[in-house]
């Protein structure tokens, strides 16, 4: 069940930023043990063995449950051969590889104990140099809990330190000397110290809500604000249940897109993690756990779709219809040029609807073609950023379609996609908005074109310049000049509304 590695290649420097953790005082000569999954990497290589083999083939979950049947250790051969993981990128934790360089450093053997397979193990120590011994688990034993324990202790019989993570190493602390307890949870820090054994914690980074909240990506929900939007358009602005159902509307999309997002994450993974942004993300940078985020799927799912039915049924089939597209396109479609674009400009076009049918308005045909190409404008920006950045770091665009040649492409598509959302926005004050019977002031409508125009171009401006973040609407809602742009839109429109009354009343 071990493996002695040598020839190993030299790790990157992943401890700059690292504390260099430490058992106080060890034994010079007494071994120190690495638990893999959660502890040396901040994932667990099962379940990312699991996810890339969904994402090359979604109908091989079928055969995982009939080895899973079999057992864990076939489950593990079976997947470590079909599926994978590129160990280079999966996320380290610095502390722990700081404290075996130290303890490798002193002259102390380092060996990495895990219930991963053979194969994954033999690749890790290769990235890691200072480990000077393997065991792991082979197709008949799982090297975990209790039997990793009872190996180890046969294995070094003088002693051993070891760093874990989880519950299943309490029986590995109880037959260690010393313990460094990983970003465990604290049921598990409280039970290794009642041992009685010196114990070193390594904590987590970042409270588990900061975590979670910038895995839901929940700053994106402003994109979701679009579902208020019909509201001023259907002239209910002072109409109670149009805003509350507008409101569910707006929770329901915001659990079910992030949902989506998680999804989107992990399918992304080896993506995300050569990005030079997106590799902070907490599932690309271990800081949330895969297990983590899938078991939050169907909480997430759950009660998005209970406050969209709570909208009203419309809002729970436009709800269904967004979900489906948006996995259709983070699954597939955003792999293809120019379809992505056009997926994503349709996605916020769907927000608009779910608006629409949740409040039961009755909206010009204009708005969604209105909605259409200005989102068709936003979605080339972003696209057009990543291809910028992406020639500024000399890399390629990893996960899209695009090469570096496309980037006059899409800046002549986005371009255009401006000039005709203000067009028809025009055309659409000419035909049916100064006819609305709810404005007693169509004349300020007249700011809107020319305002959307104005933040369209400084959009451009600054993606052509290499300056704009990867997403022109994450963007917008902390950029001062963008914001004051929308208080000026909001401006005009409650002017169009109330301007005449205030005139009358005057």
């Amino acid at each position: 069940m071990y493996h002695d590695v040598t020839g190993a290649v030299p790790e990157q420097d992943v401890t700059s930023r690292a504390n260099r953790a430490s058992v106080s005082e060890p034994d010079a000569t007494r071994p120190l043990v690495l638990d893999l999954d959660g502890t040396l990497l901040r994932t667990d290589t099962l379940l990312e063995s699991a996810v890339a083999a969904l994402r090359d083939n979604p109908f091989v979950i079928f055969s995982m449950l009939l080895w899973l049947v079999q057992g864990r250790a076939v489950l593990k051969q079976r997947l470590a051969a079909i599926a994978m993981p590129d160990i280079a990128t999966l996320p380290a934790e610095p502390r722990v590889v700081s404290l075996g360089r130290a303890a490798a450093a002193a002259g102390r053997p380092v060996v990495l104990a895990t219930a991963a397979t053979i194969e994954i193990a033999a690749a890790v120590a290769e990235r890691f140099p200072f480990i000077s011994r393997v065991m792991a688990s082979n197709g008949r034993t799982n090297l975990k809990g209790g039997a990793k324990a009872e190996a180890l202790a046969a294995a070094f019989p003088q002693g051993f330190d070891y760093a874990g993570d989880s519950a299943a190493d309490l029986k590995v602390f109880a037959a260690a000397e010393r313990i460094v307890a990983v970003r465990a949870p604290a049921g598990v820090i409280r039970r290794a110290r009642a041992l009685g054994k010196p114990v070193e914690v390594i904590g987590a980074e970042r409270s588990a809500a900061a975590v979670w909240a910038r895995a839901l990506r929940l700053k994106q929900w402003a994109k979701n604000a679009l579902v208020f939007a019909p509201i001023p358009l259907a002239g209910a602005l002072f109409a109670p249940a149009a805003w509350e159902s507008a409101a569910l509307a707006f929770l329901g999309l915001g659990l079910v897109a992030s949902a989506t997002y998680l999804i989107n994450d992990l399918f992304d993974l080896p993506n995300d993690r050569q990005h030079w942004s997106k590799r902070e993300r907490p599932l690309a940078s271990g800081a949330l756990g895969i297990g983590q985020a899938v078991a939050g799927l169907p909480v997430l799912f759950g009660l998005g779709f209970a406050a969209a039915a709570l909208a009203g049924p419309g809002a729970l089939f436009v709800t269904a219809l967004y979900v489906v597209a948006t996995l259709a396109y983070s699954l597939k479609l955003k792999q293809v040029p120019i379809v992505d674009i056009s997926m994503l400009a349709g996605l916020f076009t769907l927000r608009l609807l779910l608006g629409v049918v949740a409040i039961g308005a009755v909206i010009s045909p204009w708005l969604f073609v209105f909605s259409f190409a200005l989102f068709l404008s936003l979605s080339s920006a972003k696209r057009h950023t990543e291809l910028t950045r992406a020639k500024v770091h000399g890399v390629a665009l990893r996960g899209r379609g695009y090469q570096a040649a496309d980037e006059p492409l899409l800046l002549g598509l986005g371009l255009a996609a401006v000039a005709s959302s203000v067009l028809i926005l025009i055309l659409y004050l000419m035909a049916e908005g100064f006819r609305a019977g709810h404005y007693t002031a169509p004349a300020f409508l007249w700011c809107a074109p020319v305002i959307i125009f104005l933040w369209q171009m400084r959009i451009w401006l600054l993606s052509q310049r290499g300056s704009l973040d990867d997403d022109p609407v994450t963007f917008a809602i902390r950029d001062k000049p963008s914001l004051m742009l929308g208080a000026a839109l909001v401006a005009a429109f409650l002017a169009a509304h109330l301007g005449g009354t205030l005139k009358w009343l005057l």
